[in-house]
This record gives structure tokens, C-alpha cells and sequence, in this order.
């Protein structure tokens, strides 16, 4: 990079993203708004019974923890059928391990996928069937309850006049890029769908956390189940479609208090895992190609110029640039000091340490990586791989 004789445009250019920076910065920090917070609370009296379901796939490492987490629970009146679909490892065999002990556990073995289902749903239908529950409530079976979180949960639904009753979790990050790349997902998540606009009946804005739904079963058979939503691979976010726009009461709390979820264990099932959810979302509302293009852009931009940017300035001010390319280095610096520390309250509220926040570069390029493989497998047709099976572009 070479500087002319006039400085000018260098220092315009530099001031005008250093506001940019700060104003996008801002705004895709303040959307996240969950008002309402599942606190512990007692047990009901005369509770209903509630019956939880988790589909099962593989998930030995999990299943465990997860359904005795559920049957540990002090909301006096459940049952737990969990469904195996087709596992090839250990998860039926803990699953009868456990039910050997607890009456309360039905293991049910799914039958083969039908033409026309995705396997989450067609897992969920096959629950729903047997379940003889006033409320259903769907539990992802990598997520694990603290002991009153139904009792909880349930509070806040009956309070809060829900219909369709969800949260989002405290997630367990062990790994290191989990704690790179989660945060940033996380943020993104909230700048698409802000829980303030989903909480609003007047609005159409709806999602749901498929690591915890509690749903009345009156309004489950009235939407359709998840029998309307049977080629959905994001099941969660068309089951609260279905509830919120037939007129139901769809509700999204912070739940991580009392529930706690491992989504993913390393960089190669994360990626799996989130190229999978990024690229259906783009593929069943072309609309958010182009949002999906932006937000990439912006990753790009955070994990390949802003690091360069001070680096820029200083070579300009090595090479005489004066007090316009001091500018731009004290710009740069405030505009890194202002993101990390705010990627850093963001880190800690995730329960890990500030320090990732300088991570946010690398982050970003990870995320606008797995952007950008999405959007390309929509145009491409090319499809995703999840669970063993193969989904293709409608």
C-alpha cells in the first residue's frame, strides 16, 4: 500500500469505517433482550402429568446423563419416552439399562423413515403418539436438567400464559473452538431473531430451541404436530411457526439457570452441526441469501481487514504520515478496544473466559466460512449431511 501526496481520502476512509465499525458493533450487541428468566420455583400442586420426550440417534455419550437428568426432576408427575432411531451404538442398550430400574422410562425403538420425513420429526411423532401427557415437553438429548427445571419452566409457562413455552441455555463449551466460534454464533442467532420480537403477538416473528420445548398437547394436535412440519430438519423453528400463527402464545425465556445443553464437541461437528442450520435457514427463505451473504461479509471483514487496520496506520505514520495516520491509529485501537471488551462481556455471560474475546478474528472467519459453504451448497444443490442422512434442496 502506497500514500500520495495527499493524505486526505486515506484518513476519510479510515474515520468513516471507524464509525461504521462502532454503530454495527452497537447494534448487533443490543438485540439479545431475554426479558423474561426462568427462576426456581416449587413444585405445583395437583401438577399435571408432562410427558418428555428425546429422540435419540447415537448419542451414547449423552443419553445417559440426559434421561436420568429428567427422571431426577422434583415436578412430581412424568413419564420420559425416549426414542432410539436406528442407533448403531450403546444408546438402546443404557436405554433399557435404565428403564430396568425406573418404571417411569419408556425406551421405544423407532420404525424405518418414512418417504417424505425428516428423521427429527418422524422421531418426535412417534413420541407424541404414546404420550399420554397434558403437556409435551421435547428435550434435545444432549441437553441435561437441573432438578427443578420442569417445575420451573412449568411456573413460567402457566405466569407467562404460554402455549408453547422455550429456552435458551447455558451451553457447555469445553473445547477451544467451541468457545471461539459459539459466542459469535450465538450473537448472530440473536441479531435474526431477537426474543423481544418473538414474545410479540402482534408480530410474526417466531423460533424455539429444540434443547427444550414445553408445549400444551391441545395446541400440538391443533397446529399439526410435528406431522405438519414432517420434512422440516429445523423442526423447532416450523413447530413455533405453526403455534404463533394460528394465534397460540409462543414464549422465549432465559433458561440457563436451570438447563444446561453440549451441543457440540469439536470443530468438526460444529461445523457439521451449524453449516447444516445456517444452510437451512437460507434455503427455505431465499429472502436471507442476501442477509446470509451481508452477515458474511461482515465476518469476513472482522477476521481479515480489522486486524490490519493499526497495522495499516502504522506503516503510514513509519513512512511520515503525520498526525492524520496517528488518527487512524488511535481510530483502529479505540474501535479494537470497544469490540473486545464487549465480545468479552459476552464470553463471560457464556461462562467462559473474557480472554476469548481476542479470538474474535479467528471466530469470524470460521463463521463466515461456514456462511458462505452454506449458501453455496443452496446455489450448488448440492444439499447436507446430518445424522448419517443425506437432505437436499426442496
Amino acid at each position: 500500500m502506497t500514500f500520495d501526496h495527499n493524505p486526505m481520502p486515506y484518513f476519510i476512509i479510515s474515520s468513516i469505517l471507524f464509525i461504521a465499525a462502532l454503530v454495527i458493533i452497537y447494534w448487533v450487541h443490543s438485540q439479545y433482550h431475554l426479558d423474561i428468566v426462568v427462576t426456581p420455583a416449587s413444585p405445583p400442586a395437583n401438577p399435571p402429568l408432562v410427558s418428555i420426550c428425546i429422540p435419540a440417534r447415537n448419542e451414547e455419550n449423552n443419553i445417559r446423563n440426559c434421561v436420568e437428568s429428567a427422571l431426577e426432576q422434583d415436578y412430581p408427575n412424568i413419564e420420559v419416552i425416549v426414542l432410539d432411531d436406528h442407533s448403531t451404538d450403546a444408546t438402546l442398550t443404557q436405554l433399557i439399562e435404565i428403564a430396568s430400574r425406573d418404571s417411569r422410562l419408556l425406551p421405544i425403538s423407532g420404525s424405518d423413515l418414512p418417504e417424505g420425513w425428516a428423521g427429527k420429526p418422524h422421531a418426535l411423532f412417534q413420541t407424541s403418539a404414546v404420550a399420554r401427557g397434558t403437556w409435551l415437553c421435547f428435550v434435545d438429548a444432549d441437553t441435561f436438567l437441573k432438578p427443578n427445571a420442569l417445575s420451573a419452566c412449568y411456573a413460567k409457562a402457566i405466569e407467562t400464559k404460554a402455549d408453547l413455552f422455550t429456552t435458551m441455555n447455558e451451553q457447555i463449551m469445553d473445547s477451544f473452538w467451541e468457545k471461539v466460534v459459539m459466542p459469535l454464533v450465538m450473537t448472530a442467532l440473536s441479531v435474526g431473531f431477537s426474543p423481544r420480537k418473538v414474545n410479540d403477538p402482534g408480530r410474526r416473528d417466531a423460533i424455539a430451541n429444540g434443547q427444550f420445548i414445553l408445549i400444551k398437547r391441545t395446541v400440538y394436535d391443533a397446529t399439526g404436530g410435528h406431522e405438519i412440519v414432517k420434512d422440516q430438519i429445523v423442526e423447532d423453528k416450523a413447530i413455533s411457526e405453526q403455534v404463533k400463527w394460528h394465534g397460540y402464545r409462543l414464549i422465549v425465556a432465559d433458561g440457563t439457570r436451570v438447563i444446561r445443553t453440549r451441543m457440540y464437541t469439536s470443530l468438526e461437528t460444529l461445523w457439521e452441526g451449524w453449516t447444516k442450520n445456517i444452510y437451512l435457514g437460507l434455503r427455505d427463505n431465499p429472502a436471507m441469501l442476501l442477509l446470509g451473504a451481508s452477515g458474511a461479509m461482515l465476518a469476513l471483514i472482522a477476521a481479515l481487514f480489522l486486524p490490519i487496520w493499526p497495522l495499516l496506520g502504522s506503516y503510514w505514520a513509519f513512512k511520515g504520515g503525520g498526525g492524520m495516520s496517528l488518527a487512524v491509529i488511535f481510530e483502529s485501537i479505540l474501535m479494537w478496544g470497544y469490540l473486545i471488551l464487549i465480545r468479552a462481556r459476552v464470553a463471560r455471560g457464556m461462562n467462559i473466559s473474557g480472554w476469548y474475546a481476542l479470538t474474535t478474528p479467528l471466530g469470524a472467519g470460521v463463521f463466515a466460512a461456514m456462511m458462505l459453504t452454506s449458501a453455496w451448497k443452496v446455489i450448488s444443490g448440492k444439499g447436507v449431511v446430518w445424522k448419517g442422512r443425506t437432505y437436499h434442496p426442496e
